[in-house]
């Protein structure tokens, strides 16, 4: 049964559709990629996913139910988010930021489960090394690794949860903006280990050849409009890749038969601006 359905959902600010009727559905133990260009509605559409916004019109639906009317505590224990940005004012360790993911579902559990699930989730990110480091220390890189950690840490609380959801989903709003390409592959890594272990992931990336090599499904948006979504290989065909995002794509194929993507533009215009077309001119 599909565990989250966007139906004909939209959201508005004074007039203007940032989403527009969207029709989607995300399945336990998927890993569904969204990518767009630059105010395509990405993050928009992650935050009516997980219920940060109700939308203007149309519904989502959490297990065929409204979404808003999930209690918040339920909610909790069902999804966790990590967005772009995520500021923390307070002299933390880092330890104690992902401790902060067991906070509202996690308190009745046993001392000694919560700290293997803390150990777990900073073994995840990668972090393990950092436990005692104040967070306000970190690079950005390093913030957005141990917020991470901080979501597995909720939804491994989550799980035991008494009378919570059976199923979870993990929302990931541009998880590797500000990661060095080791811990890119190594989040997206542990996102595809999540969603083996039964969890819907749905994450927005702009990289669109991590996009191909993680994703089972990718929604490509523009203007807040769904143009496409299936397969990887399906949503980002060359004619789409150059109407949504104006470059030239030539598919590769890599030595296991994945696709790989060459990008390219034309020569700059007279105005300055590059627009799709040949190839980059070399010398």
């Amino acid at each position: 049964m599909t565990l989250l359905t966007l139906d004909a959902a939209s959201y508005a600010v004074r007039g203007r559709k940032l989403v527009d009727a969207v029709e989607l559905a995300l399945d336990p133990g998927e890993l569904l990629v969204v990518v767009g260009p630059n105010g395509a509605g990405k993050s928009t559409l992650v935050k009516l996913a997980c219920g940060e916004l109700a939308p203007t019109t149309g519904r989502v639906l959490w297990e065929g139910q409204e979404l808003g009317r999930w209690p918040a505590w339920s909610l909790a224990a069902a999804r966790a988010v990590l967005p772009q940005a995520s500021g923390l004012a307070f002299p933390f360790t880092v330890g104690e930021v992902v401790r902060l993911g067991l906070d509202v579902v996690g308190r009745a559990l046993p001392a000694r489960r919560r700290e293997e699930m803390v150990r777990d989730a900073l073994a995840r990110g990668d972090v393990s090394h950092l436990t005692g480091r104040s967070y306000q220390t970190l690079s950005g890189g390093e913030r957005q690794r141990v917020h991470f950690a901080r979501a597995v840490a909720q939804l491994a609380a989550g799980r035991l949860a008494a009378g919570a959801p059976r199923r979870q989903a993990l929302f990931l709003d541009e998880p590797t903006a500000s990661l060095d390409i080791h811990h890119q592959l190594l989040l997206m890594h542990e996102a595809r280990r999540l969603a083996r272990e039964g969890v819907a992931v749905l994450a927005v990336l702009h990289d669109l050849n991590l996009a191909a090599a993680v994703a089972d499904r990718v929604v490509l948006l523009r203007g807040g409009q769904l143009i496409a979504a299936g397969r990887p290989e399906e949503a980002l065909s060359a004619a789409r890749i150059r109407e949504v995002f104006a470059v030239e794509a030539e598919i590769l194929r890599g030595a296991a038969g994945e696709a790989i993507y060459a990008f390219s533009m034309t020569d700059p215009s007279g105005d300055g601006r590059l627009k799709p077309g040949r190839k980059d001119p070399v010398g």
